[in-house]
């Protein structure tokens, strides 16, 4: 069985060094590009299964390289998981704004890592289709009825709530931010209110009860339905 091709473009090489170590223990097959530059040409020429990012390189940031993957239609099917700083973090926004489809923040564990790749990895795999329902502990979301439930007890939703709540569990592991949410719900058959996205969260956790911690926030950026990884 050929081993997944990771191309990590980061211009730091002893944490190269560390990914590459995880890289081989967890079974892929890692290729790494130093700069901005090389980085986008290693893309064209090896067409990787994924990209790991850094956002600060030499010759092209890390942003300019995941829109110029993001707006080429040979390239933009690859998921791309960006690495940056605590203080990078509207980098980080702009960077899953542009197509991004996780982050992981340094310094970080590369087992970390590579169970966020893994993630990205089986989303891609899973395809386009569409869900027509999905359990998770007590709740069950049947997402073209508009219909919640929590065992045999149905919840009651506004549009704007359950919107982003389908978003989110169609989205199951992946950060999505404030922006996305709410062109999501704009794009949707909900008529948002109120623009501020974390009033509809805090209203849907309340709903969902005291202990439904599936949604988590991804401070600075935006929202996350819990992974089972």
């Amino acid at each position: 069985m050929q081993k997944p091709k990771i191309l990590l473009i980061e211009d730091e090489e002893d944490i190269a060094a560390l990914i590459k170590l995880q890289s081989d223990i967890s079974g892929y097959k890692l290729i790494v590009a130093y700069d901005g530059l090389n980085g986008y040409e290693a893309v064209e020429k090896e067409l990787p299964d994924l990209i790991v990012l850094d956002i600060m390189l030499p010759g092209q940031s890390g942003l300019d390289v995941c829109r110029k993957i993001k707006t080429n239609q040979n390239l933009n099917h690859i998921p791309i998981i960006i690495i940056s700083a605590k203080s990078e973090e509207t980098d980080v926004v702009l960077g899953l704004e542009l197509g991004a489809d996780d982050y992981v923040t340094k310094p970080f564990s590369p087992r970390v890592l590579f169970s966020r790749v893994k993630a990205v990895l089986r989303r891609n795999n899973e395809g386009e289709k569409p869900l027509q329902s999905i359990s998770f502990g007590d709740f069950t979301i049947e997402l073209e009825k508009y219909l919640v439930k929590k065992r045999d007890k149905s919840i009651q939703l506004t549009l704007s709530e359950f919107g982003i709540l389908r978003r989110l569990v169609s989205n199951r592991g992946k950060v999505l931010t404030r922006n996305q949410l709410l062109d999501d719900l704009q794009s949707d058959d909900a008529f948002v209110v109120d623009r501020n996205i974390d009033v509809h969260v805090a209203a849907l956790r309340k709903k969902l009860g005291p202990n439904f911690e599936f949604i988590e926030t991804v401070r600075g950026v935006g929202y996350r339905f819990r992974s089972d990884d």
